[in-house]
């Protein structure tokens, strides 16, 4: 990740880390997180040892440990580490990036990301750090924006919100890559990688408005399954081999 970049984004959630639990705190953000959140767990072992990449303010962390487990958050904002800890106060949290990892070969059981993997400058970096720390037979499972046609303009809304200063958790300019099946099956098995499982996600998106949500919510089952064109994020679950 360039310099410049690494800055912009931790200046942003530096900035926005009082307000971003707010995003999450209201029934269409809890819905939504908590669909994300699911489809992530579900492929992670309980109770073992997590690291979670990007991190934020402990919103997974805090889910990981109701199942039995311990955690560990890295992140690249200060502000957000901070209110991580006050979140969850047994677990560390470090200013750190993905595709830096400070901790030793095989420290972790489990890895997850969520809503972090389009604006990693160098995800093959990432990737390999993360089976680097992870133990084998452990699992990753990243859970990100996908490049469906749902998302296609919304770098442009991202770059536009940002030339009119809306002060938005997410809605900033950071140059994301948004990947497909194919990307992502090949970035996971170069890393080293396998039983990689590639699926889709989230129709009832946290910024759409009520009563819209509220439909979407309803057929977003459905839509998973028949319709994944739809849906807008990607999610990918993987295993470090045993041996």
């Amino acid at each position: 990740m360039s310099t410049a970049k690494r800055e912009k984004i931790q200046q942003h959630y530096d900035e926005i880390a009082d307000v971003y639990d707010l995003h999450y705190d209201h029934p269409r953000g809890r819905t939504y997180h908590t669909r994300i959140s699911r489809h992530v767990m579900e492929a992670l072992p309980r109770g073992g040892a997590l690291l979670d990449i990007g991190c934020g303010t402990g919103l997974f962390v805090e889910k990981y440990l109701h199942h039995g487990g311990t955690a560990t958050g890295i992140d690249l904002s200060r502000n957000m580490i901070e209110r991580a800890r006050r979140r969850c106060g047994c677990c560390d949290f470090v200013l750190a990036t993905g595709e830096s990892i400070p901790f030793g070969d095989n420290s972790f059981d489990a890895i997850a990301s969520l809503l972090v993997f389009s604006y990693v400058r160098d995800p093959q970096a990432m990737l390999e750090e993360a089976y680097r720390v992870l133990r084998p037979g452990g699992a990753i499972s990243i859970c990100t924006l996908g490049k469906k046609l749902l998302t296609s303009g919304i770098p442009v809304i991202y770059k536009v919100s940002e030339k009119i200063r809306v002060r938005h958790v997410v809605m900033k300019d950071f140059g994301e890559h948004y990947y497909d099946e194919n990307e992502m099956y090949e970035l996971f098995s170069g890393a080293g990688f396998c039983d990689v499982k590639i699926g889709w996600c989230s129709f009832a998106h946290i910024d759409m408005g009520d009563p819209l949500f509220t439909i979407a919510q309803r057929v977003e089952p459905f839509i998973e399954r028949r319709v994944p064109q739809l849906t807008y994020n990607i999610c990918v679950d993987a295993k470090k081999p045993r041996t």
